[in-house]
């Protein structure tokens, strides 16, 4: 959780709140399919639905003030996949940048599996 203090108190900030902005931002890039889970079970990757995007996330909270994330995404044939992982390391920076005001150190890109449908 990170934590500013303010002159009017304590902003916390939850990290459900980090996850669920990285989801979006994630799956709103051209070419993604969704984001992705490996199961402890069987090994597989699995399509995560909406509502469960944040634990294909993982976030670190640095010493300083900042974020490192980790993300696991699933992406469809065909897209050259240089472009589309910047594009999203693009705009997940911006997006939790703008939304929260904490700094994103670094925004690792881990695809899973290529959907070929």
């Amino acid at each position: 959780m990170i934590e500013f203090k303010t002159s009017n108190g304590t902003i916390r900030l939850a990290p459900e709140v980090f996850t669920t902005l990285v989801g979006d931002a994630a799956t709103s890039c051209f070419g993604v399919k969704g984001m992705a889970m490996r199961s402890v079970t069987d090994g597989l990757v699995h399509l995560l639905k909406r509502e469960a995007m944040g634990k294909g996330v993982y976030v670190t909270y640095d010493d300083d003030p900042s974020v490192s994330i980790e993300l696991h995404i699933i992406v469809d044939q065909g897209v050259n996949i240089p472009v589309l992982c910047h594009s999203i390391i693009s705009e997940v920076r911006y997006k939790v940048s703008e939304a929260t005001g904490v700094t994103v150190k670094s925004v690792d890109v881990y695809i899973d599996s290529i959907d070929i449908d």
